[in-house]
Protein backbone atom coordinates (compact mmCIF):
# COMPACT_ATOMS: atom_id res chain seq x y z
CA UNK A 1 0.00 0.00 0.00
CA UNK A 2 2.83 2.40 0.90
CA UNK A 3 4.53 1.75 -2.47
CA UNK A 4 1.27 2.54 -4.31
CA UNK A 5 0.90 5.84 -2.42
CA UNK A 6 4.52 6.75 -3.26
CA UNK A 7 3.98 5.99 -6.96
CA UNK A 8 0.70 7.93 -6.96
CA UNK A 9 2.35 10.93 -5.27
CA UNK A 10 5.20 10.81 -7.81
CA UNK A 11 2.71 10.75 -10.72
CA UNK A 12 0.74 13.72 -9.33
CA UNK A 13 3.96 15.70 -8.78
CA UNK A 14 5.23 14.93 -12.28
CA UNK A 15 1.90 15.91 -13.84
CA UNK A 16 1.80 19.14 -11.81
CA UNK A 17 5.30 20.16 -12.89
CA UNK A 18 4.46 19.45 -16.55
CA UNK A 19 1.23 21.49 -16.36
CA UNK A 20 2.92 24.42 -14.62
CA UNK A 21 5.94 24.55 -16.93
CA UNK A 22 4.35 23.39 -20.17
CA UNK A 23 7.10 22.65 -22.66
CA UNK A 24 9.99 24.80 -21.46
CA UNK A 25 12.17 23.38 -24.25
CA UNK A 26 9.69 24.26 -26.96
CA UNK A 27 6.99 22.43 -28.82
CA UNK A 28 7.39 18.71 -29.42
CA UNK A 29 7.85 17.53 -33.03
CA UNK A 30 4.39 15.99 -33.07
CA UNK A 31 2.81 19.44 -32.63
CA UNK A 32 2.97 19.68 -36.44
CA UNK A 33 0.72 16.68 -36.97
CA UNK A 34 -1.73 16.61 -34.07
CA UNK A 35 -5.43 17.26 -34.48
CA UNK A 36 -4.97 20.99 -33.76
CA UNK A 37 -1.95 21.49 -36.03
CA UNK A 38 0.74 23.91 -34.79
CA UNK A 39 -1.26 24.66 -31.64
CA UNK A 40 -0.18 23.98 -28.08
CA UNK A 41 -2.01 21.23 -26.26
CA UNK A 42 -2.12 23.06 -22.93
CA UNK A 43 -5.07 21.43 -21.20
CA UNK A 44 -8.28 23.38 -21.79
CA UNK A 45 -6.50 26.50 -23.13
CA UNK A 46 -7.40 27.49 -26.69
CA UNK A 47 -6.05 30.01 -29.15
CA UNK A 48 -7.06 33.64 -28.68
CA UNK A 49 -8.91 35.38 -31.54
CA UNK A 50 -6.42 36.46 -34.22
CA UNK A 51 -7.70 40.05 -34.25
CA UNK A 52 -6.36 40.36 -30.66
CA UNK A 53 -2.86 39.10 -31.57
CA UNK A 54 -0.30 41.60 -30.21
CA UNK A 55 2.67 40.07 -32.10
CA UNK A 56 4.04 40.35 -35.62
CA UNK A 57 5.72 37.60 -37.62
CA UNK A 58 7.63 39.13 -40.53
CA UNK A 59 9.74 37.48 -43.23
CA UNK A 60 12.38 39.23 -45.31
CA UNK A 61 11.06 37.68 -48.55
CA UNK A 62 8.42 35.35 -49.94
CA UNK A 63 10.08 34.26 -53.20
CA UNK A 64 13.01 31.89 -52.85
CA UNK A 65 15.57 30.18 -55.03
CA UNK A 66 17.59 27.02 -54.25
CA UNK A 67 19.45 27.32 -50.93
CA UNK A 68 18.37 30.91 -50.27
CA UNK A 69 18.19 32.06 -46.66
CA UNK A 70 15.24 34.15 -45.48
CA UNK A 71 15.12 35.81 -42.07
CA UNK A 72 11.96 35.63 -39.98
CA UNK A 73 11.35 37.77 -36.90
CA UNK A 74 8.73 37.84 -34.15
CA UNK A 75 8.20 41.04 -32.20
CA UNK A 76 5.44 42.73 -30.20
CA UNK A 77 3.46 45.60 -31.69
CA UNK A 78 3.63 47.20 -28.23
CA UNK A 79 7.21 47.35 -26.95
CA UNK A 80 6.03 46.43 -23.43
CA UNK A 81 4.53 43.08 -24.47
CA UNK A 82 6.63 39.96 -23.92
CA UNK A 83 6.16 36.39 -25.12
CA UNK A 84 7.47 33.08 -23.85
CA UNK A 85 7.31 30.72 -26.79
CA UNK A 86 6.64 30.12 -30.45
CA UNK A 87 6.31 27.48 -33.13
CA UNK A 88 6.80 28.79 -36.66
CA UNK A 89 6.66 26.68 -39.80
CA UNK A 90 7.65 27.29 -43.42
CA UNK A 91 5.03 26.27 -46.00
CA UNK A 92 4.91 26.34 -49.78
CA UNK A 93 2.36 28.89 -51.05
CA UNK A 94 1.16 26.66 -53.91
CA UNK A 95 0.91 23.25 -52.20
CA UNK A 96 0.68 24.27 -48.51
CA UNK A 97 3.26 21.54 -47.77
CA UNK A 98 6.10 21.93 -45.27
CA UNK A 99 9.16 23.18 -47.06
CA UNK A 100 12.76 24.09 -46.32
CA UNK A 101 14.41 24.06 -42.93
CA UNK A 102 15.20 26.44 -40.13
CA UNK A 103 18.80 26.85 -39.06
CA UNK A 104 19.00 26.24 -35.33
CA UNK A 105 20.26 29.28 -33.47
CA UNK A 106 20.65 30.41 -29.88
CA UNK A 107 17.53 29.74 -27.77
CA UNK A 108 15.78 27.78 -30.53
CA UNK A 109 15.14 24.15 -31.45
CA UNK A 110 14.55 23.29 -35.08
CA UNK A 111 12.04 20.59 -35.98
CA UNK A 112 13.24 19.37 -39.39
CA UNK A 113 10.48 16.76 -39.63
CA UNK A 114 8.00 19.54 -40.41
CA UNK A 115 10.08 22.57 -41.40
CA UNK A 116 9.50 24.30 -38.06
CA UNK A 117 11.36 26.11 -35.30
CA UNK A 118 10.42 26.55 -31.65
CA UNK A 119 11.75 28.18 -28.47
CA UNK A 120 14.30 26.32 -26.35
CA UNK A 121 13.47 28.03 -23.06
CA UNK A 122 10.37 29.53 -21.48
CA UNK A 123 11.90 32.85 -20.43
CA UNK A 124 10.24 36.12 -21.42
CA UNK A 125 11.27 37.35 -24.86
CA UNK A 126 10.97 40.77 -26.45
CA UNK A 127 11.71 39.35 -29.89
CA UNK A 128 13.13 36.42 -31.81
CA UNK A 129 14.96 36.13 -35.12
CA UNK A 130 15.75 33.01 -37.09
CA UNK A 131 16.86 31.92 -40.54
CA UNK A 132 14.88 29.67 -42.89
CA UNK A 133 16.78 27.91 -45.67
CA UNK A 134 15.10 27.02 -48.97
CA UNK A 135 15.40 23.52 -50.40
CA UNK A 136 18.43 22.94 -52.63
CA UNK A 137 16.53 21.97 -55.78
CA UNK A 138 13.44 24.11 -55.81
CA UNK A 139 12.27 27.68 -56.25
CA UNK A 140 8.92 29.23 -55.46
CA UNK A 141 7.09 31.13 -52.74
CA UNK A 142 7.03 30.44 -49.02
CA UNK A 143 4.91 31.70 -46.16
CA UNK A 144 5.42 31.35 -42.43
CA UNK A 145 2.68 30.32 -40.05
CA UNK A 146 2.39 29.19 -36.47
CA UNK A 147 1.78 30.14 -32.86
CA UNK A 148 3.14 32.74 -30.44
CA UNK A 149 2.62 32.12 -26.71
CA UNK A 150 2.38 34.95 -24.24
CA UNK A 151 2.17 32.39 -21.45
CA UNK A 152 0.95 28.82 -20.91
CA UNK A 153 -2.75 29.62 -21.31
CA UNK A 154 -2.59 32.67 -23.60
CA UNK A 155 -1.49 32.11 -27.18
CA UNK A 156 -2.39 32.96 -30.76
CA UNK A 157 -2.34 30.22 -33.41
CA UNK A 158 -2.72 30.17 -37.18
CA UNK A 159 -0.76 33.41 -37.44
CA UNK A 160 0.34 34.01 -41.02
CA UNK A 161 3.52 36.03 -41.30
CA UNK A 162 3.79 39.19 -43.32
CA UNK A 163 6.55 39.98 -45.79
CA UNK A 164 8.58 43.12 -45.15
CA UNK A 165 8.28 45.76 -47.84
CA UNK A 166 11.06 45.49 -50.36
Amino acid sequence: MELNLTICAFCVLTFSVTVLNGFPNGAPADACVKKRVNQPHHGEARSQPLHTNPFEVVASAQYYHPGQEISVVIYPRDQNKLFRGFLIQGRDVESNEWIGEFIQSENTNSIPECSAITHSDNRDKLGAKFIWKAPQHKRGRVYFTGTVLQDYGTFWSDIVGKVQAE
